[in-house]
């Protein structure tokens, strides 16, 4: 058996660098012409039956005022029911014929159960889930405190809210041979410091969605989004804090989001949905996030390095004497460009 895996260390290398060096190319050529045909032949979601989780703000709230814009009827779920008829209330005015909303916390099962059934119950069918609730947590690791169950949270809405909500949604999903679109995150390899939980819940959701599409087959397309920095409450930096409270800090956002350029929410929201309608396997948005995991995959160590001295302070000092917060304060007159107007006051809800 030793001889085996010797031999395999040996041969599987260059059997991969010639296989890529051969294949490649029209590999990629292929996956071109696929994509053109796509967007020849991209799904009309006039009257599809769309749920969308974490519908009351951010990227949410927009996917749900663009799947409207294109006549699909919709099936909302957040937390806070008020914004949420607000979103719903303005999908429909700007063109879907039908918009229910369900109050449900994603991180319980059996609310994920109900609002499925709620849905299909009202509307007869369901063609597209868009799994998008989610949450940050903003902590050195070695900050927070020994008990960590306070970021539980986070891997039970990022995650399990996904996995719950698709489980039920798959059966009627193979009916229609739906889709599935899930929000994952550029985070999920770029290993940027005080997110780690947030950064292993988008990982973990990218692994799941990944193996899940071989078990579905042709039945179900899905669609693993990555975004970077999109106008937000997580880049207004609204998170779990170490004490399991939710709270906006601005000098955090600063730090953490630096003088990164914001993508637009509603340009993002109608990427995503122009990639589900092709049947795209994936879309990072804004696109040259891509770039990042390419580095990632071939110099770990100048990423790795790249963001312990861009984020962090030596022992003692506060995260406020940050490089990357000194270079946004330095190019302060730029935030305006930077940063889309939604997301440089912090005044947002809490709740």
């Amino acid at each position: 058996m030793d001889l085996i895996h010797k031999f395999l260390n040996l041969v599987a290398p260059w059997f991969t660098f010639f296989s890529l060096c051969l294949f490649l190319p029209p590999f990629y050529l292929f996956k071109f012409f696929l994509a053109t045909l796509g967007s020849f032949f991209s799904e009309n979601v006039s009257g599809k039956v769309v749920i969308i989780t974490g519908a009351s703000s951010g990227i949410g709230e927009h996917l749900a005022y663009e799947y409207g814009r294109r006549g699909a009827r919709l099936a909302l779920t957040a937390r806070r029911e008020k914004s949420l008829q607000e979103v719903a209330d303005r999908a429909h005015d700007l063109g879907s014929p039908d918009v229910i909303t369900i109050r449900a916390d994603v991180s319980n099962v059996d609310d994920c159960q109900r609002l499925v059934e709620e849905t299909v119950n009202h509307f007869g069918r369901l063609d597209h889930l868009v799994n998008n609730a989610g949450i940050t947590s903003v902590c050195m690791f070695e900050g927070a405190p020994p008990d960590m169950t306070n970021f539980r949270a986070v891997m039970d809405t990022n995650f399990w809210g996904s996995v719950y909500t698709t489980r039920f949604a798959v059966p009627h999903l193979r009916n229609s041979k739906g889709k599935i679109v899930v929000l994952s995150s550029a985070n999920s390899w770029l290993p940027e410091p005080r997110t780690s939980v947030y950064n292993a819940s988008k990982a973990a959701l990218a692994a799941f969605f990944d193996t899940l599409r071989i078990e579905l087959g042709q039945d179900v397309t899905i669609t693993i989004v990555t975004p970077g920095h999109i106008e937000s409450e997580i880049t207004r930096d609204k998170h779990l804090s170490k004490e399991g409270k939710m709270e906006v800090e601005q000098d955090m956002r600063d730090v953490q989001v630096s003088a990164i350029p914001v993508a637009s929410v509603s340009e993002c929201a109608q990427a995503i949905v122009n990639s589900a309608c092709r049947g795209d396997r994936s879309l990072t948005q804004p696109s040259w996030y891509s770039a990042t995991c390419l580095w990632k995959l071939f110099f770990p160590e100048v990423i790795e390095w790249g963001c312990r001295l861009f984020y962090l302070t030596s022992p003692g000092v506060p995260h406020q004497e940050a490089p990357s917060k000194k270079i946004l304060d330095l190019t302060a007159g730029e935030k305006k460009v930077l940063y889309p107007s939604t997301i440089q006051s912090p005044e947002i809800k809490t709740d």
